[in-house]
């Protein structure tokens, strides 16, 4: 029971991450790298004013900072001219000194016994598992909300055309390259604050915790969208977190069922998405392949006639 209500936990918290991946990967169609560096940016921000007595001001501090990362990585893209994955690797890298920094050199930071967020939800009388549950539930489906009416206003609708059609919006006499700056801050705020919920969670901060948040990210957002389909943004933000929830369940099966070992389910998750992006080619070419028998087979029965035709003539 605690391993089902502890999936579910990190689902919803995950599943924050996976909005942000969604932005920039689905509407902006980049890989953003930067994801990476800015989930434990926003880690070791909460970590450090959670320290200090302001765990909701983690909270805060962990998307400004993450919104920040990404706009030096928009930066980077649109007025350096510098390629879009590229741009996500140079943030990265250098955000693995800043959080060093933010950190105070340390490569970890322990919350344990210090007041969160998920403490504060058992002081109104929750037992812990329950709290942990009613903040993850709360925080994604504030983050939901927020992220729906913000690509209902007039600047999110310009960063979806932009993510559509680029040339059409710069015809159109709307700045490209702040919309893209935006939409990566968006991104990236998200991100930092699931990592930022994420410290408060495991009650500790680690430098590396960021490693493979992409490939998480993309997996939640691919399995979403196997098992509920394409069917416009709203449902694709609402996919992607129950595709989070689905990612992690399959995780802790894999684990409690000791399939794989600990270390290789970076390697599992690589594969799921490796898989899933593959899957429109593989079903293309399964479509080429039976057009193709079919059109042999009714050759085949034209010939047959033909020959027939000829006999009887």
């Amino acid at each position: 029971m605690t391993l089902v209500i502890g999936s579910l936990q990190l689902g919803f918290l995950y599943g924050i991450l996976a909005l942000g991946i969604y932005v920039t990967f689905r509407i902006l169609n980049i890989p953003d790298l930067t994801a990476e560096g800015s989930f434990t940016l926003g880690l070791a921000a909460s970590a450090v004013c959670t320290l200090a007595g302001h765990p909701v001001a983690g909270i805060v501090a962990a998307a400004a900072a993450g919104a920040l990362a990404g706009c030096v990585t928009g930066v980077l893209q649109t007025k350096m001219g510098i390629h879009a994955v590229l741009a996500g690797i140079l943030t990265m890298c250098g955000l693995y000194t800043i959080n060093l920094i933010v950190m105070g050199s340390s490569p970890n930071i322990s919350l344990i016994n210090v007041p969160t967020v998920f403490k504060a939800a058992e002081s109104l009388g929750l037992s812990k598992e329950a709290a942990r549950l009613v903040i993850a539930i709360a925080a994604a489906a504030v983050c939901l909300v927020l992220l729906i009416l913000f690509f209902r206003t007039h600047l999110g609708l310009c960063i979806r055309a932009t993510g559509d059609n680029e040339a059409m919006v710069s015809a159109s006499s709307i700045n490209v390259d702040a919309m893209k700056i935006t939409a990566l801050a968006f991104s990236n705020a998200l991100v930092a604050v699931s990592g930022g919920l994420i410290a408060q969670y495991q009650g500790f901060a680690d430098v590396n915790s960021g490693s493979g948040m992409l490939v998480v990210g993309l997996a939640s957002v691919i399995i979403g969208e196997v098992i509920v389909g394409k069917r416009g943004l709203e449902i694709g933000f609402f996919s992607s977190i129950f595709g989070s929830i689905i990612y992690r369940y399959i995780i802790a099966a894999a684990t409690k069922s000791q399939i794989f070992p600990a270390y290789a389910l970076k390697l599992v998750s690589a594969c799921i998405v490796a898989a899933a992006l593959a899957l429109p080619a593989i079903r293309y070419q399964m479509g080429l392949s039976k057009m193709k028998r079919t059109r042999e087979r009714e050759e085949i029965c034209m010939n047959n006639n033909l020959e027939s035709s000829y006999k009887q003539g």
